[in-house]
């Protein structure tokens, strides 16, 4: 496979068997250097998932601290509506609601709810020039802050004469059916019409109505999305491939799911981005969860530890704490970004890194979970300006993302002792089953996905069926280990950068964005330009004949 850069002197050269194979061992050991591509254009890179045997029973004291029910760590938790007016003045957009039926699938007279969506035409060349629509795919959380995340579409929709949709996501933000959130996530029975199919059905009536009413009905629509929203975008491009010419899908686990990618993927991941900064860093956090629980069963051992990591109130547990801890480490491994960022918490350039040089660095006689608060202080804490901390009161409460974790979007997880710098413990389905139906008095499908979107011989079923669509991972990221990490076709790419994390080429773009990210946008560019030129072509051979 060839893929030609700007550059038309410069092609890109797929690593060999040989290559490929020493750069997994490098992932896993640490040994080694990665394989060497001869053009310095984004690396496009082939990796091999091998799946491992997991032991018969990890039955590590340490299971307590780490159930395997918590759901995966995705990004609506940090979502937030906008007030800052500095971000309007940046991003520019009208606000707009659009009704939409509670359910797509029932001719049953259920009532409509409000979808919010945003929408700017400012850089529109409209339906006389077939100008093209953006379509962000909205995440699990308020479109706002997606939007003012996502400045890569904001940055290229001038040089396409694009108009820019985002709408928002059923259940999150201001997109509530039965008229509040207090009454949408009543129960289980309002909860039910919370799925990815009705989002993506939102998404396609609101585009089709909207073209209609602009007669627009001849511009192509280009998808794009990030985690969850590039999920979306990937499986809206194949539910609906008449609806949009393409899709931009960033850090998107379409394959993390059950029996596809080993579920030990995501913290090995995590813990390989730690144990590359420091193997010390990494063995002290391994090490820290026996102190954090020996500690936790002294007499005051959880006032002392609501003492060490500065807790506004009281430990009554032990598994706040470590779930407190195990959602730092997930997002900064997701945010691992080479410059400095406020897209989750004010972070620095490289945070892990700094981390581990917190860690590290603790002055000498520092205790163990001295050394781990001073570590995620720098997650937590980075400006100086936090006097406590907060932890979640209620993990297991009416959220929209725990529901759809509850119910479709089934990951399962698990963390190998030999691996990660976590707990070990097994995926355990009838655990996380018991704890779904005490919290939703729901029972999860976790077939369901992988029976309505596809995700089992991935490759052929992409092949045969599937077209332009966008697969862009960076390694970093621990949810790349569930997308698709290679070429399947000539028009279904895999864009793969080594130092690359979380939808990292969504961000907008600045002056110290690394070379590779420069030109991985680059490409995208490209890409989306040839759909976009393919699909006049052909509009205009239509109308001749």
């Amino acid at each position: 496979t060839r893929i030609e850069s700007d550059n038309p002197t410069s092609v890109l050269r797929l690593p060999s068997e040989s290559e490929l194979l020493n750069y997994q061992t490098k992932q896993l050991t640490g040994r080694d250097d990665p394989p060497k591509m001869a053009s310095s254009t984004v690396s496009f890179i082939i990796i091999i998932i091998t799946t491992t045997v997991l032991l018969p029973s990890l039955s590590s004291q340490l299971s307590d601290l780490f159930p395997s029910n918590n759901p995966p760590p995705f990004l609506g938790k940090h979502s937030h509506p906008i007030k800052q007016p500095n971000h309007h003045q940046q991003y520019r957009y009208e606000t707009r609601y659009f009704s939409q039926p509670l359910d797509h699938f029932s001719f049953l007279d259920l009532p409509r709810f409000r979808q919010r969506y945003l929408i700017n035409t400012e850089h529109w060349v409209g339906p006389s020039r077939s100008g093209p629509i953006f379509l962000y795919c909205g995440n699990e959380g308020d479109i706002e802050w997606f939007a003012v995340n996502t400045g890569f579409v904001w940055d290229i929709a001038p040089r396409f004469g694009a108009m820019i949709l985002f709408p928002e996501h059923r259940y999150y933000g201001d997109s509530m059916p039965f008229g509040s959130k207090e009454e949408a996530y009543r129960n289980a029975t309002t909860l039910s019409y919370l799925t990815a199919e009705q989002a993506l059905a939102d998404f396609a009536v609101l585009i089709t109505d909207l073209k209609k009413n602009l007669s627009a009905e001849g511009c192509p629509v280009v998808l794009f999305g990030g985690s969850y929203g590039g999920m979306l975008a990937a499986w809206m491009r194949l539910k609906y491939p008449h609806i949009a010419v393409g899709a931009l899908a960033s850090s998107a686990p379409i394959l993390q799911f059950e029996d596809i990618v080993p579920p030990e993927t995501f913290y090995n991941i995590v813990s390989n981005s730690f144990k590359r900064e420091s193997s010390s860093c990494f063995d002290t956090i391994k090490n820290s969860w026996n102190a954090l629980r020996s500690e936790g069963q002294k007499e005051d051992g959880l006032k002392q530890l609501s003492k060490t990591f500065h807790l506004c109130r009281e430990l009554t547990s032990v598994q706040g704490l470590s779930d407190w801890l195990d959602s730092a480490y997930s997002y900064l491994a997701m945010v691992n970004y080479p410059y400095p960022s406020n897209f989750l918490m004010p972070l620095p350039g490289h945070p892990i890194r700094e981390v581990c040089k917190k860690i590290d660095g603790s002055p000498a006689g520092s205790s163990i979970l001295e050394r781990i608060f001073n570590g995620v202080s720098v997650y937590y804490n980075y400006t100086g300006e936090v006097d406590c901390f907060q932890l979640d009161d209620d993990p297991h409460g009416m959220d929209g993302w725990n529901w759809q974790a509850c119910t479709e979007m089934v990951m399962p997880m698990s963390s190998d002792q030999n691996t990660s710098m976590f707990p070990a413990y097994d995926w355990d389905y009838s655990a996380f089953r018991e704890g779904c139906q005490r919290d939703f008095q729901v029972t999860p499908r976790p077939r369901w996905i992988t029976t309505e979107f596809g995700g089992h011989d991935i490759e052929h079923v992409l092949k045969s069926f599937g077209s332009n669509i966008i697969f862009s991972n960076g390694l970093l990221d621990p949810w790349s280990g569930g997308s698709v990490l290679k070429n399947i076709s000539e028009t279904i790419i895999a864009l793969i950068t080594k130092e690359g994390a979380h939808h990292i080429d969504l961000r907008a773009s600045s002056t110290e964005d690394p070379d590779w990210l420069v030109e991985q946008r680059a490409t995208e560019i490209k890409l989306i330009q040839g759909w976009i030129y393919n699909y006049s072509k052909k509009m205009k051979a239509t109308f001749e004949i």
